[in-house]
């Protein structure tokens, strides 16, 4: 009989997965439309027409070989040259195709860039509140995860507060931005700021300290606002990107590691990325995927309903007396427990059909995660049972 840690991890769903699952059994005996679930990040936003109609184009040519076989284990190279002419366009960053990788969405790209800078004693740098699964993955490749606690003023990130917490052996820090589960976005000026402090450490320690940029909100932006391309901050930057998000294709796994040549030892840490990829058995990224985003990576999401969500929900539950944190980006807003903890909350909540994850998982003790990627009219029923929670209490 196995008896082992990736026996508890399988068995043991994510707190979100759950809260998921949960919601699934509940809509069943009472009804969809009577159960108010934030819990999980899927784009309630359809892909755009232009992708559906590039599927048809694909389906539809003639070598059917080639639109089913393998490509190359980096990816097409037409597919490369073209996300690296769409980032130069963008960003005018000197992308060329050798520097992408493609992967089965952002979790590989993580999961291979972490892996690739994985030296005895490796230590990762995460800011919370993060994605939950980032110790899962550092622990999988033999790194050590080291927390710096939410500040939680704002949110957002100040570099004083990562400061005692490098050594000898951070190889990395994570930055996720727009931020899951905050909605924060991270200005180009705080990035400027960690790009110094990251170079002064890498002098004293000796060796270069990598930024992995985990970006799959990157288009999901308001207020005017715009997410800086941290490559062109921090020359030590590694980008591991999904379509998830942008357009509305988590089901489709296909996303990409860019490693700039600007990157110390940028050759070496490409095949390394290239190496760890084989290694975990994420070669080869969906082909037909890989063809869709070659014709859409032009596309820009159409955030309009995100952004009345947001702005909707924010302005009902503060209204209630709820203290949420503004979101300026991605799909999420962090709500403050306003009795108990965030658990007993989420609980507590069960009872009147909202379904909202606590955000221990995230780093985050005493908030709780909502994800606004769902119907308008769900927000609005949802509005009266958020108000009868809160004067109920516990």
């Amino acid at each position: 009989m196995l008896v082992n840690e990736m026996v508890q991890l399988g068995a043991k769903r994510s707190g979100i997965r759950e809260l998921f699952e949960y919601g699934l059994r509940n809509k069943a005996e009472i009804g969809a439309e009577n159960v108010f679930d934030f819990s999980i990040g899927n784009p309630s936003v359809p892909a755009p027409e232009a992708v559906q109609d590039a599927y048809k184009e694909i389906a539809a040519r003639k070598d059917t070989v080639k639109v089913h076989g393998y490509t190359s284990a980096t990816g097409a190279m037409s597919v490369r040259e073209a996300i690296a002419k769409n980032l130069n366009e963008r960003f005018g960053c000197g992308a060329r195709a050798q520097n992408l990788f493609f992967t089965c969405g952002a979790a590989p790209a993580l999961m291979s860039t972490m892996k690739a800078m994985c030296v005895a004693d490796a230590e990762y740098i995460v800011l919370a509140p993060y994605f939950p699964e980032y110790p899962t993955f550092i622990h999988a490749v033999g790194g050590k995860i080291v927390v710096v606690p939410a500040n939680t003023t704002d949110f957002d990130l100040h570099v004083e507060d990562i400061e005692p917490y490098y050594t000898e052996h951070t190889q990395a820090i994570i930055i996720n931005s727009p931020n899951n589960p905050s909605g924060v976005v991270y200005k180009k000026e705080a990035l400027e700021a960690l790009a110094a402090q990251l170079r002064r450490m890498s002098g004293k320690f000796g060796h270069p300290i990598y930024l992995i940029a985990d970006e799959p909100y990157r288009e999901l932006v308001f207020d005017g606002l715009e997410t800086p391309f941290i490559p062109n901050i921090y020359e030590n930057t590694v980008v591991c990107y999904s379509w998830s998000k942008s357009l509305s294709l988590p089901g489709e796994r296909i996303g990409y590691v860019f490693v700039p040549d600007a990157c110390a030892d940028s050759v070496d840490l490409f095949n390394a990325v290239a190496g760890s990829a084989r290694a975990l058995g994420h070669i080869c990224a969906p082909t037909t995927s890989q063809y869709i985003v070659e014709k859409c990576c032009g596309l820009m999401p159409d955030i309009a309903a995100y952004d009345e969500n947001r702005k909707t929900l924010y302005k009902g539950l503060t209204e209630m007396g709820y203290t949420c944190v503004y979101p300026h980006g991605a799909f999420y807003m962090l709500l403050k427990a306003p009795f108990g903890t965030a658990l007993e909350f989420s609980e507590r909540a069960k009872d009147f059909n909202i379904l909202v994850p606590p955000c221990e998982p995230f780093g985050c003790p005493g908030y709780l995660r909502l994800s606004t990627c769902v119907s308008h009219e769900m927000i609005l029923k949802s509005l009266p049972a958020f108000k009868a929670l809160i004067e109920a209490g516990l």
